[in-house]
């Protein structure tokens, strides 16, 4: 029986419940001495001076790295920005020209973390300040366009605007949001001669030893990163930061390992964060509700450094079937760090305006909003021109509608009530690109009976040990509880990025086919080895089951799979397998898709909004694990629910530091804030995105949940507020 696709308990659940897993800042090493960070204190200028010796004098200080002695590195630090996916321009120390509040510009080494923290806090730091650009507002008149993924238009917009029945033209805000994981960045260093060893909090342990390598001007084998457990990423581990460098830097300096822990304050600025957006929106129909233009201006802000693209009209381009749709992207540079991935980046925040903007035009034309999505569902992708892989959008729409109770709502905003509180209704759309990476991995059979499977993947809480011990287990022949599936160590063969929602889409059919690999190569040594029960057997008939090699004509000849390693002399059975994307993509387009259905009750005196249920349903190919996927797709509503009602992070135009930059003021959901929340997956079989047909749950579950809080509100209050978050001081008069 395949254990592929039923809910398996995590294998890694009772390492981590019991305190025996270990996570980046838990290693130690003999010799180890701790770092600390020093940011600065002023959005844009220069660094005149720092007192080092004040400090270095201070108990217990080894080190303190600043601009003035830190050692040169190749293109001034820049090198790194060269590694795609992974490579930031980083603060490393090469100048002393301040970009951004809250940047790294000294280090300070000591003996204990505690005397490490004194002195960072007493470090003196001389600026000479400049004038920094940090209100969005009157930045946005200099906005640019970007330098990749600017304009799109198909059709002609302005000629569908004409005539039309109904015309929407608003323009929707989201904020800047802190990713702000449980585990903070941190990095262990440590110098073995020219080799480096770097245990370090990521999503990508092969673009760290690619940047890592870069910024010093090494071999990447010359660099070995290990992080065997993530206590979550979220999108701002997937890039490398200047901590992680600084580390290294810090430790060869010392002499010493170095461990370096981001503090909570210092994960608003220096390790990424989700752009604002001002999304200006039109959207024109017919009177039965087929959309005849889509217009989808978005303005975003990126660093003085770097350009960074929140990218959120892609959404538009392809969601629906409308056949005028301009799309445009601009860039206004601020005194911030530089922004970077974060959960479903430009899908999450594309998907509020655009949902929310359909709803308005449903309300315009007096249609139902589930209707209006319905007539304009795209059979094939309305932008690349290409049929999709797969897509279960019209079961996923009927499945949820129906659980939902959908067809009971009164469409009167204001209309439906339950104990004493405003009961809104409202739903929306949601899709997610399905990428695939190449990937490999090595599976060994050991004479014990057990199987050791590697790949240089990560697990960031998502199940990728579960799900790749699963498709082992079944390409083996073996039970779960034999195989033993091994992660994040540049040591293994290599594997993409735990970003995209690929990991399970491109790890996952390399695992597959190292498997089958050394399941053959075992049943080759069994056939011919004369002292087996299958001596002499056709490859064909010889299969294992449950751990055993048996003939399929006849089960009762049959050995442990053991057996044969044993007689061999113990040596054991080993295959690696690397897998890649092929040219599906360029006759398929591939894609997730889900629908959104939530209910608020807001207090009719205090405008306090409580989400009571949110039901969804997706299609995304095979599942897996329906025990993982469910805990994915729940995780993402509850962070939609966060985005629509609480997350903001609140910039001081005076000083350029974040206000709220800690968990007790940076509002996330809690318990309390999160109501019923019901999930299926529909069935759906993808036979063109890779072997298994299963594409990646990591980050739909968060599209759309927004724009269908935003959607309900409406339908509550009768009050549209379209600048997220919604709180209630813009439900109140």
């Amino acid at each position: 029986m395949s254990v592929t696709g039923s809910p398996l308990d995590r294998v890694d659940g009772i390492p981590k419940v019991t305190g025996r897993a270990r996570y980046t800042a838990d290693h130690t090493l003999a010799g180890l001495v701790h770092a600390v960070m020093v940011t600065s204190t002023i959005a844009r200028g220069e660094i005149v001076a720092i007192d080092a010796a004040a400090c270095e004098r201070m108990p217990g200080v080894r080190l303190v790295l600043t601009p003035f002695n830190a050692p040169h590195l190749p293109k001034g630090g820049k090198a790194a920005a060269d590694v795609p996916t992974a490579g930031h321009i980083m603060s490393l120390l090469q100048d002393t020209t301040v970009h951004y509040n809250n940047q790294p510009i000294a280090v300070v080494v000591a003996d204990t973390l505690e005397q490490a923290r004194d002195a960072a806090r007493c470090l003196p730091v001389q600026y000479r300040p400049a004038d920094a650009v940090l209100d969005f507002a009157q930045g946005r008149a200099r906005a640019r366009k970007p330098d990749d993924a600017g304009d799109s238009h198909r059709g002609d917009a302005d000629g569908g605007l004409r005539g039309a029945a109904a015309v929407i033209d608003a323009v929707y805000t989201t904020p800047m949001e802190n990713h702000n994981p449980m585990e903070p960045h941190a990095t262990l260093a440590a110098w073995d001669g020219d080799q480096l060893t770097l245990y370090d909090a990521t999503q990508y342990v092969t673009g760290v030893r690619k940047a890592v390598a870069a910024a010093f001007g090494m071999a990447p084998d010359k660099v070995r990163v290990i992080c065997p457990y993530v206590g979550g990423g979220f999108g701002c581990k997937g890039s490398v930061w200047s901590h992680v460098v600084l580390a290294a830097m810090a430790a060869r300096q010392a002499g010493r390992p170095v461990r370096l822990v981001v503090e909570r304050t210092q994960m608003f600025g220096p390790v990424g964060a989700r752009p604002l957006t001002e999304q200006h929106l039109v959207a024109a129909a017919a009177q039965d509700g087929t959309l005849r233009a889509l217009r989808h201006d978005v303005i975003t802000c990126t660093s003085t450094v770097e350009e960074w693209l929140e990218s959120a009209a892609l959404i538009t381009r392809r969601l629906y079937a409308c056949p005028n749709v301009q799309t445009r992207h601009r860039l206004v540079e601020l005194n911030i760090g530089t922004p970077t991935f974060m959960r479903a980046p430009g899908e999450a925040t594309g998907s509020f305006a655009l949902e929310c903007a359909l709803d308005e035009l449903a309300e315009r034309l007096g249609l139902d909003p589930l209707a209006l999505r319905l007539r304009n569902h795209a059979d094939t992708d309305p932008e690349k021109q290409l049929p999709f892989s797969s897509k279960s959008l019209r079961e996923c729409y009927r499945d949820a509608a129906e659980r939902f109770g959908w067809a009971q709502r009164d469409p009167a905003p204001r209309s439906m009530r339950a104990d004493g509180k405003l009961v809104g209704l409202g739903m929306s759309t949601a899709t997610y690109p399905t990428y695939r990476s190449a990937a490999s991995a090595m599976v060994r059979l050991l004479a014990d009976g057990t199987a050791l499977v590697r790949s240089g993947s990560q697990d960031l809480g998502t199940g990728t040990y579960t799900v790749m011990t699963q498709v082992a287990a079944d390409a083996l022949g073996l039970p779960p509880a034999r195989v033993r599936f091994e992660l994040g160590d540049t040591a293994f063969p290599g594997a993409p990025v735990s970003g995209g929602s690929q990991s399970v889409a491109s790890v996952a059919p390399a695992v597959q086919q190292a498997a089958a690999a050394a399941r053959l190569r075992l049943i080759r040594l069994a056939v011919a080895d004369t002292a087996s029960p299958l001596s002499g057997a056709p490859l064909e008939d010889v299969e294992i089951v449950d751990g055993w090699l048996q003939r399929r004509s006849d089960p009762a000849q049959r050995e442990p799979m053991s057996a044969p390693i044993h007689r061999a002399g113990g040596r054991a059975v080993e295959a690696r397998a690397s897998t890649k994307p092929g040219k599906e993509r360029q006759t398929y387009s591939m894609h997730a898709f889900g629908a959104v259905f939530a209910e608020v009750r807001v207090d009719p005196e205090l405008g306090e909004i409580r989400v009571h249920r949110v039901v969804a349903s997706y299609g995304a190919g095979r599942l897996l694990n329906r025990k993982t996927a469910h805990s994915q797709l729940m995780g993402g509503i509850v962070w939609g629910i966060g985005m629509a009602l609480h997350e903001k992070t609140e910039l001081d135009l005076a000083t350029g530091r974040v206000a709220n930059a800690n968990l007790a003021e940076y509002h996330i959901p809690v318990n309390a804030d999160v109501g019923a929340i019901e999930v299926t997956v529909v069935d759906e079989d993808d036979p063109h995105i890779n072997a298994l047909g299963t594409k990646g749950i990591g980050e739909i579950g968060i599209v759309g949940v927004a724009a269908a809080i935003a959607n309900a509100v409406y339908h509550a209050t009768g009050r549209r507020v379209r600048d997220l978050p919604i709180t209630l001081d813009k439900l109140l008069d």
